[in-house]
């Protein structure tokens, strides 16, 4: 969603960055491009022009301006007011206390995906928070709309109120509670009803159930699609009941990302959630800090480390890892990499939570290096292999390949890229269980591009993130050289060249 803003607001600090000294006209010529920047994606004029005035305050300083790096400071100011603009460091989390149940009331317009969104939320506190939640759809007048929670309940195994027709909202509210409160259940969402815009009908009746349940939240959901009428919409809806949280759905679409820029400032409510798929585990915490990292260009390793935890089979990793360390890397390991990042959403999605990472996922995406449907063809054709061939790779010899080519619809060069990518990975795996992160850096500086869109590195699965920056650091016992960040830091800002030995690492090279 912010895709347009992240590479505005990185060609306006490349510039700042290869300076070695700034003067107060850079940092003014810098900012007028990213207040441009900031309208052109739909932030409110207001909350830009105030954004503005906060950075240029911080940015013109002395202690800035004659700073060894006065590039950096600045993007680290402008990261600080973008955590600042997107809800600060304040508790983006749901509160619950009070004596159970709790009651959650879902707000917002017809066919922004309200009764979805409650059913992702259920989902999420039943599976990670492990609290007992009970569903109430409250919308009679939607066809099909209480239906339709209970089918979503029945997928993600939440129980639903059962459904009596005939009762008006607030008496379904009222059952709701009470079953909530027989029934043992720590959480009632109540999915209210919504309209195609604004009336007082509406607000009426979400006034009379929220003085009929006292909620301990009250989410409003709107869509991100579209822009600063969503900012209204919740503008209109805070004036009427105490909303203590938004949810934006559809922030994995096209928009340009003013509504999620501007909320906060003008509603004064907190982003909670953000629905990011149709699936109905599609949902994220909305973190400030993570988000302004990510529209900068710092990527999010935090949520790519808790996405691979989400998704690996523990177990499975440390055989598999043991099995590498040995050099033993054949296609049914291969498979299960492929497997393991399309559940983490692909390697586009993986690409773009990693720091520097942002210009190089969009230069490969150019090259047809990210389509994710080419993963799916390459366990088409291990799929075809028999057992004996997926163990022993060396047994493809022309003919296995013909039949391979023919039975999952690929040509025999595509297999050949598949076994030239798999005995790449598997010389990088014996490397790295010989010389440990030294080893592997050398290995993957040696290598370039791996065929059939694959990316060098990435096939070894979710490495321990403390293990790594130890190793990274030179700790001890990992026999390795101290690793110079600050020349690292520097080449990146083309303010010199790349240290030896780190140049063919991905996005740490000459661009190209």
């Amino acid at each position: 969603m912010f895709e347009s803003l992240s590479d505005r607001l990185g060609n306006v600090f490349e510039k700042l960055r290869g300076k070695g000294a700034l003067e107060e006209k850079d940092v003014n010529e810098a900012l007028r491009e990213v207040r441009v920047a900031l309208l052109e994606a739909d932030v409110a004029l207001p909350v830009a022009k105030d954004f503005i005035a906060k950075v240029k305050e911080r940015a013109i300083g002395a202690e800035v301006l004659r700073s060894v790096t006065p590039g950096q400071q600045v993007v680290k100011i402008v990261h600080d007011a973008l955590v600042d603009m997107l809800g600060g460091e304040g508790e983006t989390s749901l509160s619950f206390a009070t004596t159970p149940p709790a009651a959650i009331m879902m707000v917002g317009l017809q066919g922004s995906g309200k009764t979805t969104s409650t059913a992702k939320i259920a989902l999420r506190l039943q599976k990670r928070k492990k609290k007992k939640v009970l569903m109430a759809s409250l919308d009679t007048r939607r066809p099909a709309a209480m239906e339709q929670l209970q089918i979503l309940g029945e997928q993600a195994e939440v129980k639903t109120l059962p459904i009596i027709a005939g009762q008006s909202p607030r008496d379904i509210a009222n059952r709701a509670m009470e079953a909530g409160k027989l029934g043992g259940f720590d959480v009632v969402m109540l999915d209210t009803a919504g309209r195609l815009s604004i009336d007082e009908q509406l607000m009426t009746e979400i006034a009379d159930i929220n003085k009929a349940t006292n909620p301990i939240e009250t989410l409003l959901v709107v869509d991100a699609l579209t822009g600063q009428d969503a900012v209204q919409t919740a503008e209109k809806f805070k004036q009427r009941v105490p909303v203590t949280g938004v949810v934006m759905t559809r922030i994995d679409g096209d928009a340009r990302g003013g509504a999620a820029l501007s909320m906060r400032a003008v509603t004064g409510a907190p982003i909670k959630f953000v629905g990011v798929g149709e699936k109905i585990d599609a949902l994220d915490t909305f973190e400030p800090e993570r988000m302004a990292g990510r529209i900068l260009g710092m990527g999010d390793i935090v949520s790519l480390v808790e996405k691979a935890s989400e998704e690996m089979d523990i177990e499975k990793a440390k055989k598999a890892a043991k099995k590498m360390a040995k050099g033993d890397f054949d296609m049914n390991d291969l498979a299960d990499q492929f497997r393991q990042m399309r559940k983490m959403g692909g390697m586009g999605a993986i690409l773009g939570m990693m720091p520097g990472m942002g210009k190089m996922k969009k230069m490969v995406d150019q090259a047809g290096g990210l389509d994710d449907k080419e993963i799916v063809r390459q366990e088409a054709i291990i799929s075809s292999m028999t057992k004996k061939e997926r163990s022993s790779p060396k047994l493809l010899n022309a003919s296995r390949k013909k039949r391979i080519a023919a039975g999952s619809g690929t040509s025999v060069q595509e297999i050949n890229k598949l076994i030239k990518a798999h005995r790449q990975m598997a010389d990088m795996m014996k490397k790295m269980g010989k010389g440990g992160m030294k080893g592997m850096a050398k290995q993957l500086a040696g290598m370039g591009g791996m065929g059939g869109g694959m990316m060098p590195g990435m096939a070894g699965g979710a490495p321990d993130a403390g293990a790594l920056l130890k190793e990274a650091k030179g700790g001890k016992g990992s026999g390795t050289d101290e690793v110079d960040f600050d020349a690292i830091e520097k080449a990146l800002s083309g303010q010199a060249p790349m240290p030896p030995g780190l140049g063919g690492l991905p996005g740490l090279g000459k661009k190209k």
